[in-house]
């Protein structure tokens, strides 16, 4: 399998990617936005894009869609209940569909609701364990659930879901947020060493050459999947004190999300 991360640079901070099969030189184009650089870099890599896909519905991931169609004659694939909301698709992915480009790339389909009802990542088995995650999962947060979204269903898709995936899958998000993100984790969990330790590292950086984290560096710096630190509980009675002495986890995500919304 390989990867293709491609920075936008607009203002929404998008990642769009191509994973393509290294014998056959097919391609799969996620959430290609920004068409023009999603073309271009197929041509300059010498694939062909056969497959569309989007994580979810939301304009800034579907956008580009039409322009890459048109070009490639690719099919489009999304939530089989996003057919609505997402003009032209021609495969709805349930959990546990394959996405197979080429010869030798398979992704695995999680239904993953929360941040809309209708999202799916991408999860890549063998020597490459990783995880295309849209707008669920980025570096150090967890998706809003502003347009359609769920945040009980994000919970349940970051606890029963993500969480138990391998530590060294790597993470792949369809947005930039990672210093925003980790400022949030350190205003809620002041003494968190690995994101005091990232901050710096992140600030002002380039994000088309910045790393790929994997989930286990995410256990360790995004707040989201830290909901029994007793630190961040301290800290978040001073903001709820009617919270219980020891609230569920769900609670405290709930309430961290709250927080993150106006951060």
């Amino acid at each position: 399998m390989i990867v293709e991360r491609i920075w936008t640079g607009n203002a929404y901070r998008n990642f769009n990617y191509l994973v393509a099969c290294g014998e056959t030189g097919e391609a799969l184009a996620i959430d290609p936005l920004d068409h023009e650089k999603c073309l271009q870099r197929a041509k300059v890599r010498g694939w062909q894009i056969t497959q569309v896909l989007n994580t979810h519905e939301h304009g800034d991931h579907i956008g580009g869609n039409a322009a890459v169609i048109a070009a490639t004659g690719a099919k489009l694939l999304a939530h089989h209940k996003a057919g609505g909301r997402i003009p032209g698709v021609d495969r709805g992915l349930q959990a546990g569909d394959v996405v197979k480009v080429g010869k030798s790339v398979e992704l695995e389909c999680l239904d993953t609701p929360g941040h809309t009802l209708c999202h799916v990542c991408l999860r890549a088995h063998g020597d490459q364990t990783a995880l295309f995650s849209g707008d669920t999962l980025f570096n150090a947060g967890a998706g809003n659930c502003h347009n359609g979204g769920d945040v009980g269903l994000l919970f349940a898709t970051f606890a029963e879901q993500l969480a138990q995936l391998p530590d060294d899958t790597r993470i792949y998000p369809g947005h930039d947020y990672i210093e925003n993100n980790l400022g949030f984790t350190l205003d809620r969990e002041p003494g968190n060493a690995a994101a005091e330790a990232l901050l710096p590292q992140v600030k002002g950086h380039a994000p088309e050459t910045s790393k790929v984290w994997t989930l286990g560096e995410e256990k360790g710096f995004n707040t989201f999947f830290r909901l029994g630190s007793p630190a961040l509980i301290a800290r978040l009675r001073e903001r709820f004190p009617e919270l219980p002495e020891q609230p569920d986890a769900q609670t405290v995500f709930t309430k961290l999300r709250e927080l993150r919304n106006k951060w």
